[in-house]
Parts: C-alpha cells; structure tokens; sequence
C-alpha cells in the first residue's frame, strides 16, 4: 500500500494564476469535457462508482484507454467493497477524498497529482488510468500503462558473433532499464521530454554525470528544444534535426540498437538519446572511426580485432575507390597495367560496345537495385532472389557482350567490401561517393580521383560533431588516442577516454598490467 503525506502535480500553477485549461468541480462536467475532446472516441473508456469518505458519499470515475492501460489493480482497490483498502478508509480521520485515495485505496507504484485537462489527457494518452472525484478540481493519474511490446530479441541490423544478443525493443522503458542493467551507477541520469505537437512522443537522453562533457549535454537540450513539428515516428527525425551538417552524405550522428553499444559510448563521455516507438538509439558526439567500429572489437583479443579493424579500412578504400581506378587505368593510364593482363583486358572488351564508365555505372546500378530489391522482399525470398539475381544478371551481361568478366569482379568486390562496413548509414554514404568517384575518374583519369580524394578529405576535416572534430584522433592527430582507433591495444592498456569526447574525466582505470608468471 502507497502512502505519501501529498500530491505531486504535474502542473505547477503559479501562485493567482490558473490554467486556461484547468479542471472543472464537476465530475459530469470534466466528464463531458474528457469525451468532447476525444470525439466520443470508442476506446475511452469511462467506469463510475461511489467512494464513502467522511461520512458522506461521493461520486467519481475512472477514465482510461483500452488497450494502452491495464487498470485492473485500481478497479479492483476501488470497486471492491470488502477489500483492505476499504478497511483502512473506513479507519482513516477527517482527509480530503484525494488524500484518502492515494494514502488508503491505491496500490499503485506511481501517483501524480493534475490540475489541468491538456495534462489529464496526456496522461491518458499514455496509459494512464485519471481517478477523477466530484466537487475537486484535481485528479489523480496513476502508472497503469500497459502495451504489446516486441519484447528482447536478438538486433537485426548489427549482429555479432561473440557478444551479447539482446536488443533495444519499440518501449522506451524497456530500453532505458537495457541500459541501466549494463551500467549500475547513480551517476546515470536520464531526462525526459515531450516532443511532436500532436504525436508528443517521449523522448530521453541519457548521460553519465561525472563524464559526460556538460557542454555537449547543454547543447543536446538546446536542438532538442528548437524541434517544432507536429509528428516524431522514429529516431531519424530527430537525427535530422540535431545534425550539425545537413548537406553532407556522412553521417554525424551514430545510431544502434544494441545495449552494449550504447552503453560502451555512454562510458567514453558520450549521449545518447532514446526516442519511444523505435529500437534505435542515437549517440553523440559520433566521428568518422566510430562507424568503423563494432561492439565486438572489445570481446575478441586486441591482436584479432586489430587485424579486422585493418580489414574494415581496407575495405573501406575499395568499396570507394574500386570501380573508379579499374576505370580511369583502362581508360587513361594502360601503361600501369602488366602487358599480359593488358592483352586480356582488351581481349575482353574488343567485342563490347561501351566505354570502361557506362560498363562499371551499367554494373553499379543493377547491383544496386538488386540490393534494394533484396532489402525489401520478403525475408524468405530476399536473400535468395538477390544472389541468384546477381549470378544471372552478371552473367548474362557478359554472355551477351555488354560487359567484361574484369568488370563483374571489380563491381562484385566492390559491394562485397560495402557490406564488410558495420554501420548501414556510413555503407549508403560509401555507396553515393562511389558514383561521383567513377565521374571523376572518367573525365580525367588518376588527377581526378587525386583532386576528388583531397576535396572530400577537406570536407571530412570540416566537420563536426557537437563540436568535437569529425576526424579526430586522426585530424586533429592525438597519439594517446591512437590506443582505440586503428589499433586496439589490450583492455589492461587503455587508460584513459578520448580526450575531445570527454575532456572532464579521462581516467579510465588504474594502470594494472596483465600477471607473468614467475621464470
């Protein structure tokens, strides 16, 4: 049995002033109000009864939602007249209905007091149950939401071959204690804001006090406060809005939907924000290494992750740069090539009609609408239509002389390094840049790509991520946070925090070397 000595209200009224929406004495009244302002709706869901209090009878109601709200532990403390909580009213002193409600009958873990209607209804709205008493103009909201939820499952979109499997879920409770399992520490803060004129999504950030830099969480409220829109359906939304850069095909903000990656980011200083509805959760600050980098990295050995982080960056300049050298060394620059593989290149081609640019941009898009069309179809039949596809198409392109076998194995290893990319955002950036790498290259061969390469690293070293530089450690250079970029040393010998991400508290653990045994 909850007993508190007052209400709490969600909506502080300053002392004179009332709500223009506040809430009337009259049950009927309020009543009436409540249906008006749902359009009658058939969901709303309205149950009378009589409390005894003070020795007069008074009447009331629960108000709630069906489907959103299971209020069956208030029914029951309000309805039944043989109940405990009866027995205690009928032994309580001269109270206020209200009081004697929330401090003798509910048995609920949380109770809100609500002075005004637009707060009652967001309550509702919610999954609120609203215990509404004739001749108060109050009411009290108590935490009875209840929904479908997807529950815990393994993430689709990052999936791991040594690590944990469980991740974030479309309940925005259910994703904050996913977090709050991986780090059980007081100094987890959370804060929580209403978002979306009409859909008033709930939206958290959450942050690790004593690491996080207090500037980047200022300026996380700041463009969380500037959003003003009716409707927020995902987290893309708001990435949209917080983006320190919108006309840039690389991504400034990192999304996952896996706990441990978050968690792992909240550890190094960063935030990250968590939006009800969706099982993706954004984390900033995020730079460029960060996208390279999967949660897995830390549960293999320093020397097995460093060779796979190498892979991915090797991968990385392929899946860029692939399509656009085989073009501009067969278009421009023969004499690159050994004689021998010269000879079968121009074997290769002499029966095809098309230049080395529309052979490669022919190949590039039908592999890409092979993907897409792979992502979209029922899973059953998706993966197995796009690599069947792919056969088919690569080869009846080259037995119909369209283009080269040399092209089909540069466009294919080109999309298979694609993939080797953990993050799907920073994949469809490599992807756009591909095509404009390929333009470059058929135009002026090597000195296109050579000016392409320093205007996008110009552009790369432009940008920011809620103020931390977008390259770093790289640009600007930090040596001793080179420890966790490229290479990744033993867990024994990262000391401290990327230094820009959380310049407060860098120390990370204490310097204790692994144990050698004695000769």
């Amino acid at each position: 049995m909850r007993a508190n000595s007052a209400l709490k209200s969600k909506s502080q009224v300053s002392a004179g002033t009332a709500p223009a929406s506040s809430l009337k004495a009259g049950l009927e009244e309020n009543l009436l109000l409540i249906t008006k302002r749902l359009g009658g709706s058939t969901d709303l869901v309205i149950r009378r009864f009589i409390i005894r209090a003070n020795g007069r009878p008074y009447h009331a109601a629960v108000v709630y939602i069906e489907g959103l709200s299971n209020p069956k532990d208030l029914l029951e403390s309000l309805l039944d007249d043989n109940s405990e909580a009866w027995a205690n009213l009928r032994s309580a002193g001269q109270l206020p209905p209200l009081r004697l409600l929330q401090d003798y009958m509910l048995n609920i873990g949380d109770l809100n007091g609500v002075s005004d209607m637009d707060t009652l209804l967001h309550a509702v709205l919610s999954g609120d149950s609203a215990v509404i008493v004739d001749g108060f103009p109050e009411a009290i909201a108590a935490a009875t939401r209840h929904r479908q939820e997807r529950g815990v499952t393994e993430p689709m979109s990052q999936t791991v071959v040594r690590g944990p499997r469980e991740g974030f879920s479309e309940s925005l409770r259910t994703n904050t204690a996913l977090v709050r399992r991986k780090i059980k520490d007081p100094h987890l803060w959370m804060e929580t804001m209403q978002i979306g004129t009409v859909t008033q999504t709930d939206v958290a950030i959450m942050y690790i006090k004593n690491i996080v830099n207090k500037k980047v969480v200022d300026e996380v409220r700041l463009r969380l406060a500037r959003i003003d829109i009716d409707a927020i359906l995902e987290s893309g939304y708001i990435e949209e809005f917080i983006q320190d850069e919108t006309y840039s095909p690389f991504p400034t903000v990192y999304n996952s939907e896996r706990p441990d990656s978050i968690a792992g980011g909240l550890l190094e200083g960063r935030v990250a924000i968590l939006v009800d509805g969706t099982p993706f959760v954004l984390l900033v600050p995020a730079l460029f290494t960060h996208f390279l980098q999967t949660p897995e990295d830390y549960y293999q050995r320093a020397d097995i992750s460093t060779l796979i982080r190498i892979l991915r960056y090797v991968c990385l300049f392929i899946a860029i740069f692939g399509p656009s050298a085989y073009i501009a060394i067969t278009t421009f620059h023969q004499e690159m090539i050994p004689t021998p593989l010269l000879i079968s290149i121009v074997a290769q081609r002499e029966e095809i009609p098309f230049p080395a640019f529309v052979e490669a941009l022919l190949m590039e898009v039908t592999f890409e609408i092979l993907r897409e069309a792979g992502v979209r179809m029922p899973r059953t039949v998706g993966q197995a239509v796009s690599i069947v596809g792919a056969l088919v198409i690569g080869t009846a392109a080259v037995d119909a002389g369209l283009v080269g076998p040399a092209m089909v194995i540069v466009v294919s290893i080109t999309a298979i390094s694609n993939f080797v990319i953990p993050s799907y955002n920073l994949g469809i950036s490599i992807r756009m840049i591909r095509f404009v790498f390929m333009m470059l290259a058929a135009t002026f061969g090597l000195y296109g790509i050579l000016v392409g390469t320093i205007i996008m690293v110009l552009h790369l070293c432009s940008l920011r991520s809620f103020g931390v530089p977008y390259l770093a450690p790289f640009a600007p250079y930090i040596a001793e946070d080179q420890k966790d970029n490229l290479f990744r040393l033993p867990q024994w010998a990262m000391l401290t925090r990327p230094r820009l991400v959380s310049p407060r508290n860098r120390k990370r653990q204490k310097d204790n070397p692994p144990h050698k045994p004695a000769p």
